[in-house]
Formats: structure tokens, sequence, C-alpha cells
């Protein structure tokens, strides 16, 4: 059988967690559903999803090693600090960015950047229990919100994971041709450049909502590229597994995993860990260019886990 990269799908992030039970709060406060609780030999998984109505939604996957929770001297690291700096964030879209945040502040979570700090004033950043950043961006125009103090969770979507790549072209050349990715948006700053890639349709010429195009998708992810450091031979990103930890992968889930698996050999990608290895033979894990971890999955395997 063959593969059909356009076939695969952005299934989940997964984030390491000290508590599980205040990490659980804050993203359920988040609107974010709990969807099945996965337990391992000495950690548990949690995987939590918007009702987007979406036969293939995107997940956030919540890992938990037994006992964190009771070592005052266990430390996440959220990848935007040095020399730690890798993974930056995830990124939720909501109907009133004014409304989210004035909840969010009211409930006494902090933010690394409010709507009103910097030049910025239509995305702020929100600090989890483990000081992981998420963003907050606008489903519609703020001008429209200003005055509306409601705001429904149930709207709000995980709309991207952003990771630092410190050789755009070589990045971007991975997500497309090896995991079958589009290249959606970029925005170009004076020293840095974003990419969003994802799976779907393309994204619309006119923003139906005139603020993000891509604002109502799940499951981009999103490459920023600090100029320069391509040409620094010792520049290299941590990537979250490496000690101290934090961020550990992106999944993508494809069609048929074995022959996935084969067309990254034939393309040179490095493998984490293959199918072959250890126990579970039903997961691989490949690399990106920075070292960032993929785990593939076959789609009916995911659903059977996740139960969507």
């Amino acid at each position: 059988m063959a593969t059909d990269p356009s076939t695969y799908k952005f299934n989940h992030t997964m984030l390491r967690v000290k508590d599980p039970q205040r990490s659980l709060k804050f993203y359920e406060f988040f609107g974010l559903k709990f969807v099945n609780k996965m337990p391992g030999g000495n950690f548990d998984i949690y995987f939590l999803a918007y009702d987007s109505g979406e036969s293939s939604p995107v997940f956030l996957e919540l890992t938990h090693n037994h006992g964190t929770e009771n070592d005052p001297d266990y430390q996440i690291v959220n990848g935007n600090t040095e020399p730690f700096r890798g993974f930056g964030h995830i990124a939720i879209s909501v109907d009133n960015i004014q409304a989210a945040c004035q909840r969010l502040e009211d409930a006494g979570y902090p933010f690394q950047k409010k709507l009103t700090d910097g030049r910025m004033k239509h995305i702020a950043f929100v600090k989890d229990p483990d000081s992981y950043w998420v963003e907050i961006i606008p489903q519609n125009p703020l001008e429209e919100t200003a005055s509306i103090r409601e705001t429904d969770p149930s709207t709000y979507r995980l709309n991207h994971t952003m990771i630092r790549v410190k050789d755009a072209e070589k990045s971007i050349a991975f997500y497309q041709d090896v995991l079958g990715m589009q290249l959606k948006r970029s925005s170009q700053g004076s020293d840095f450049t974003l990419y969003f890639l994802g799976y779907g349709p393309p994204t619309p010429d006119k923003s139906p909502n005139g603020v993000n195009p891509l604002a109502d998708r799940e499951g981009l992810l999103e490459l920023t590229w600090n100029h320069g450091t391509e040409k620094d031979a010792d520049f290299k990103y941590h990537d979250g597994n490496a000690q101290p930890q934090g961020f550990g992968h992106i999944c993508v889930t494809v069609d048929n995993i074995e022959t996935a698996c084969a067309r990254f050999d034939e393309k040179k990608v490095s493998f984490k860990k293959r199918l072959t290895d250890g126990k579970m033979k039903n997961i691989a894990f490949i690399l990106d260019p920075d070292g960032y971890w993929v785990e593939i999955v076959a789609h009916d395997v995911m659903s059977g886990i996740t139960g969507r």
C-alpha cells in the first residue's frame, strides 16, 4: 500500500505537567473538555479537546509523571527562558478577546502579556500553572467586541503550536515535503519571520471576520525564525525532551504507518523511535531539523486512544 501525505492530520501537542489537577482546572476553565485518560506504569496521559464538531479534533496531551506534584524541586521548562528556548507556546482563538482576558484575570491567572502591554494590542499571553505561555488571539475584530462583556469558551479553538527554528528553509521543507503540510500564511518582522503551516483547505484570500484568516482553524504549526540563527554553526534550540524537560512533541496521524515510515526512510528522515523499537509497535517518532520530536500514529489507532 502507498501512503498519501495529503491525508495526514495534526492530532495533538504534548506538554509535561507537574500537577495534573491544577493543569486540568486551568485548561477546562479555558473551555477545553476532558476526553480520555491513559494510565502508564509511572505516568498518566490526559487528552483534552474542544467540541468543534470536527470528526478529527485537535487535542492537547498533558503528561504527568507520578510524584512530581509532591517534589518541591521539580520544575518544568516552558521553552521561553535562556538557555532552554525552543518551544514557544500554544495559541487559543477566542470569540471576544477582551472578555476572555478579563475572565482569566478575574480567576487569578497571571499574564505574560496583557492586551494593553506593548505595541501589539490584539494578542495576549496568559501563563498556565507550569508557566507555559498560552497565546490568546481574536476570532472577531476588537472594535466589535469592545463593548460586549460576555465570552463563550465553547467557541474557543486550539489554533496553533509555536516552535522556534534555526533554519526556516530546512524546517519548511521538512514539514511540507516529509509531512505534507502546506504553508498557509507568513508574517515578517524586522528581524524575524513567522510561518504558519497545516493541513486542510487553503487560506482564504480575505478573512471572513476581518481579523486573522486562520483564526477559526485548529492544528496549525507556527515556525518562528529569528534571522541569522542559520549562520551560527553552534546555535541550537532546546527540544523540550533533554533535561530540564517541558514540551514533548507534536503528533501527526497518517493513513498507513508502515508505508509512511518507509517513505520517511526513503527521504533520509532521522528516527527517535522506529516501529520495531520498544514495546509499543504502533507508534514512531521522527526528528525535525531542530531535533523536535514528531510522533507518528495511524489515524485509527489515535481514534481508539482518544475515543474521537
